[in-house]
């Protein structure tokens, strides 16, 4: 009897290591998660308003991440490494590690971008930096830092893990070549609620998940209103409930409260 192959192959990508080796950065580390829900019904009102009156988008990210950085620069302990002495090291910029979509030799894949002094910036510069980014890599431009990433991926895992081991204890490295913080959006996977539950290579890792409808209350009455799944991973070895509870809190009022893109309209 004939058999005739009923599985295909093909090899596996170089770029997926970063994965794989980000899953071995977790499994050093004590993660805790913590899940919220930000009614962003305002935000996400002048930001539709925006689009009607100019025809642009502005990126949804962009503002999560303004958000974010500011509440971080305002509980610096969110953001700390420990050094090589053990001692614990927190910086003035808040310098955000993102990630987006790009096609590397014809593949599309992921890769990282670095939002320095995020802190500093509104919401119209990440959202302009963001965008370049992701163009630089569409027209060839990104192809130089592809090409770094390229080249570091096919060393062997354990050249890479020792380069991860050295970077992790020198926090003013770690600072600007792999940022502080960590923001994805995995809400693009489908429609409606729900969180992602990713693992942690920072010491605070955001994840930014399904937007869906839903009844809430809003100037004491009830309405549909507009709810955005985030997920905050935290690296217990540094962080306690207490100041991670601070800093959910502020974060979720600055998000909900929509003040920075009021501030950038007056």
């Amino acid at each position: 009897m004939k058999h005739t192959r009923q599985y295909t192959m093909e090899p596996y990508p170089a770029i997926r290591r970063l994965t794989v080796d980000g899953g071995w950065i977790d499994s050093r580390r004590h993660t805790v998660h913590g899940l919220l829900e930000m009614d962003v019904t305002e935000a996400r009102g002048m930001i539709r308003e925006h689009k009607c009156l100019t025809g642009e988008t502005l990126s949804f990210t962009a503002y999560i991440m303004a958000c974010l950085a500011r509440a971080v620069r305002d509980n610096p302990r969110m953001h700390a490494y420990r050094d090589w002495r053990g001692r614990l090291v927190m910086f003035d910029d808040v310098n955000v590690n993102t990630m987006f979509d790009a096609e590397v030799d014809g593949r599309r894949t992921v890769l990282p971008h670095i939002v320095k002094a995020a802190d500093k910036k509104s919401v119209r510069q990440i959202h302009e930096e963001i965008r370049e980014a992701q163009q630089s890599h569409k027209s060839g431009r990104g192809s130089a830092e592809a090409r770094h990433i390229k080249r570091f991926v096919v060393l062997p895992a354990f050249v890479r893990r020792l380069f991860y081991m050295y970077l992790y204890r020198h926090p003013k490295l770690l600072h600007e070549r792999f940022g502080t913080v960590a923001l994805t959006a995995v809400g693009m996977f489908g429609a409606g609620a729900g969180w992602g539950i990713p693992f942690g290579n920072h010491t605070l890792n955001v994840t930014i998940g399904g937007i869906a409808e839903k009844p809430g209350v809003a100037q004491g009455a009830i309405a549909v209103r507009e709810y955005v799944c985030i997920t905050l991973t935290l690296d217990h070895d540094i962080i306690d409930g207490a100041p991670a509870a601070r800093f959910a809190q502020q974060f979720k009022e600055l998000v909900e409260s929509a003040r920075l893109l009021r501030e950038e309209q007056e």
